[in-house]
């Protein structure tokens, strides 16, 4: 199989590294700087580099196409990609709003094709027995909270690359803790959704600060809360069951619970479970374990939280997310 990288941040290259491993034809980079491109394709190996995505689509050639690209654009070309016949992996989040990803998976599903989403979290090898012990009723969730805090008042990805665009918080960061959480509660259904979305900051025009509190109907709670001004990093996940506590450090690739703290893998390679996942689902003609509908729930979380920032500061277009994204 043929693979098409679009993107060559931190994302592309974790993605490349881990396609490495499986039984894959580095094909083509799709960048937005002719150099760059180049020269990512010539470090990993891939036969050619573009700048241009219709002349990736338009190669017969190519069989999956990975988007590694900034968020904002995500919709579109999930779409492009999907409609040209192309599997698609899509980097977190599908979309900027509730109605884009109704519009990705619309395609998806219509393509045929397999589409899915890169949301690592999920795929956590130390969480799995708890999944099945929670599916064989041997042990219950109750709480779940997660936290992300990194200084971002100067546009640098964490490679310290300086970015051509804007992050969100909300859109990006919780995404990742809304999904997991929905994920490990089985998708119950929400009866409740509390938030603070901060406003617009003087100097980065975007929201630095966010909390988010739902409640299922199960009695479950879910707390994420985060801020883009803190001084250091905090990237940790707390869960709470009624037999044991299991909180994961990130950043110290650690797991504490009763017994006391182990290791666990890193970002990074737990990252590479969802190319080994996706390129697997291809094979198999199977929905990936992040598929398009699967995520839904948690953008209508999301989207939750944007329409009360909506109402108290009005819809606007801000660095990262324009209105053109609803």
């Amino acid at each position: 199989m043929n693979v098409c990288m679009v993107g060559y941040g931190m994302m592309g290259v974790w993605h490349s590294e881990a396609l490495l491993k499986e039984r894959v034809v580095l094909h083509t980079v799709v960048g937005r700087r002719p150099d760059a491109a180049r020269e990512f394709a010539e470090r990993f190996g891939y036969k050619r580099w573009t700048v241009s995505l219709e002349e990736a689509l338009a190669d017969p050639a190519i069989d999956i196409v990975i988007l590694a690209t900034p968020s904002e654009g995500h919709e579109a070309q999930a779409i492009q990609c999907l409609d040209s016949g192309k599997h698609t992996l899509i980097e977190i989040p599908i979309a900027m709003s509730l109605a884009a990803a109704e519009r990705v998976v619309a395609a998806g599903e219509w393509s045929g094709r397999v589409y899915g989403l890169s949301h690592p979290m999920r795929f956590r090898r130390e969480r799995e027995a708890l999944r099945e012990r929670v599916r064989a009723g041997e042990e219950t969730m109750r709480h779940i909270a997660g936290r992300f805090f990194i200084k971002r008042l100067v546009n640098i990805g964490a490679t310290g690359y300086q970015r051509s665009w804007t992050d969100n918080i909300l859109w990006h960061h919780f995404c990742h803790f809304v999904d997991l959480g929905l994920f490990l509660f089985d998708f119950a259904p929400i009866k409740r959704v509390q938030s603070h979305l901060g406003k617009l900051h003087e100097l980065t025009g975007i929201p630095m600060e966010c909390v988010v509190l739902a409640e299922t109907e199960a009695n479950q709670t879910l707390l994420v809360h985060g801020s883009y001004q803190a001084a250091y990093r905090f990237y940790d996940k707390l869960i709470v069951t009624d037999r044991d506590t299991y909180f994961y450090d990130i950043l110290s690739s650690t797991l504490r619970t009763a017994e006391g703290v182990v290791a666990i893998e890193d970002e990074q390679t737990n990252a590479a479970r969802v190319i080994a996942d996706f390129v697997a689902a291809v094979r198999e003609g199977r929905p990936p374990l992040a598929s398009g509908p699967s995520v839904l729930p948690a953008m209508r979380v999301l989207q939750t939280v944007q329409d009360a920032w909506d109402v108290e500061y009005g819809a606007r277009s801000i660095p990262g997310r324009h209105l053109g994204s609803r």
